[in-house]
């Protein structure tokens, strides 16, 4: 096992653990949305404005698909990438993945301060935002429960995720 996919819910500590992780496992850290802006030089919120979602998510499928090739990396995914195309099953297959559920209250509260940075939550009320979370989470569930782990993203400590990961056992 020589790679790491984060998956859950945009504000679930993707990105903040997937950096802890990789210090404390000695890796590259990967945050799938640099990457893919990098890749594309525009934005996440640019390139949704020019291609749409449908546009987007083709450009992210052949992101994860280079993704699953790179070693001694913790990836932290974007939020929807599970859930299109095969993506999910390819990151099974090629590495530890780890689901960090958070309750949607909490997403709501966390997301409800970077709406700007957010093109699907952008113009959301609070109350609409968190509507909106649970009906996400509702259809995105079944794809992030396909982790190899599932945590608790609230009250497991980032000191954790590294002991977790080395005890799993995985296929080479």
């Amino acid at each position: 096992m020589n790679r790491v996919f984060l998956v859950g819910y945009m504000g679930s500590g993707k990105t903040t653990i997937g950096r802890y992780l990789a210090h404390d496992l000695g890796w590259s850290f990967i945050d799938m949305d640099d990457y893919f802006e990098q890749k594309h030089q525009c934005t996440i919120k640019e390139y949704f404005a020019k291609y749409g979602e449908d546009g987007f998510r083709d450009a992210e499928h052949a992101v994860v698909e280079e993704l699953c090739s790179i070693s001694n990396a913790v990836v932290a995914t974007g939020g929807g990438a599970p859930c299109f195309f095969d993506n999910m099953d390819k990151m099974v297959a090629s590495g530890a993945t780890i689901y960090i559920s958070v309750e949607p209250e909490i997403l709501a509260a966390r997301l409800s301060k970077a709406k700007d940075k957010r093109p699907l939550i952008a113009e959301k009320t609070d109350e609409e935002l968190l509507a909106y979370i649970k009906e996400k989470l509702a259809e995105r569930e079944p794809f992030y429960r396909k982790a190899k782990l599932i945590v608790d993203g609230e009250r497991l400590p980032f000191s954790m995720y590294k002991l977790l990961v080395e005890s799993m056992p995985f296929d080479e």
